[in-house]
């Protein structure tokens, strides 16, 4: 069964009071039954909108749901103090009773690198040693004990983002899941075999790893509030049909879990989210 998760504000909010409805988005998303909410985390508003802070955020809609899964999609674990992060995510796993997922990337700007006085380049390399890092602090085998462990054992999944091999080789040593994004069934079925490839040299199963992504979506009879990047779920003027299978193809290739940006206007999110449960959701919530 695919699983299927939102975002609780649209693409790219233009402003900040188009956030404000995060937590209500989030328990909408909840009652609809979908599987995940997903925050990304730019902490410098730039040509692509605000941001809220994703840890924040996920922590917030923790109190004010019960089952639905939190994710961020993705931290760009680069601009963090490792410690710190391993801490955040095992203090929100454990007061989430286990929902969080923490997905992470390298990330893109450097002019958020540089904003944050941190290095844009090296950062791939800065990003294995963190991983690894907070892999020990969350087994309780680092140089420290974290503050508060995590409720889940080895500390929550880890879904790392990325199309380079360097990507795929970080998802395979330290990942739960590789993340991707704007995918249809012939890229996934390419990635799924680079993965083959670089598994056997890591010595890991590739099978063992979660080919999870995102997609934006543009809901028949919505208007996009945001030119979305890339190719739209279902194509241009999707109809119900396009986006099931496409979503089908995807799943036959091999995802497990598909997060959804709608880029519409606030006002029409829960619309949106209405017909997305209705025509998408229960469909793949089939037995």
């Amino acid at each position: 069964m695919l699983r299927i998760g939102v975002a609780p504000h649209r693409l790219w909010p233009a402003r900040e009071d188009e956030v404000d409805g995060i937590l209500e988005t989030a328990r909408t998303a909840e009652a609809l039954g979908f599987d995940h909410v997903f925050v990304s985390g730019h902490a410098v508003a730039g040509d692509t909108g605000v941001t809220p802070d994703p840890l924040v955020t996920l922590a917030a809609v923790a109190g004010a749901t019960e089952r639905i899964g939190l994710l961020t999609s993705v931290l760009v674990l680069p601009l963090y103090n490792p410690l710190l992060v391993a801490h955040q995510a095992a203090t929100l796993d454990r007061l989430s009773g286990g929902r969080f997922t923490l997905g992470i990337g390298t990330g893109w700007d450097a002019t958020e690198f540089e904003a944050v006085g941190v290095p844009f380049a090296g950062r791939g390399r800065r990003l294995d040693e963190q991983l690894a890092a907070v892999r020990e602090l969350w087994r309780d085998e680092g140089a420290v004990r974290l503050g508060v462990r995590p409720r889940t054992e080895g500390g929550p999944p880890l879904w790392i983002g990325g199309q380079s091999d360097a990507a795929l080789r970080r998802a395979l040593r330290y990942g739960d899941a590789w993340h991707g994004s704007g995918l249809d069934a012939a890229g996934l079925t390419a990635v799924r075999e680079r993965l083959g490839v670089l598994g056997e040299a890591a010595g890991r199963d590739p099978g063992t790893l979660r080919l999870t992504a995102g997609a934006f979506l543009v809901p028949p009879g919505f208007e996009a509030a945001v030119q979305g990047p890339g190719r739209p779920l279902g194509g241009p003027g999707a109809s119900a049909e396009s986006v099931r299978d496409e979503l089908g193809a995807l799943a036959d290739a091999g995802l497990s879990v598909c997060s959804l940006w709608l880029p519409l206007a606030a006002e029409a999110v829960a619309d949106g989210l209405a017909w997305t449960a209705e025509e998408i959701l229960s469909y793949f919530s089939k037995d």
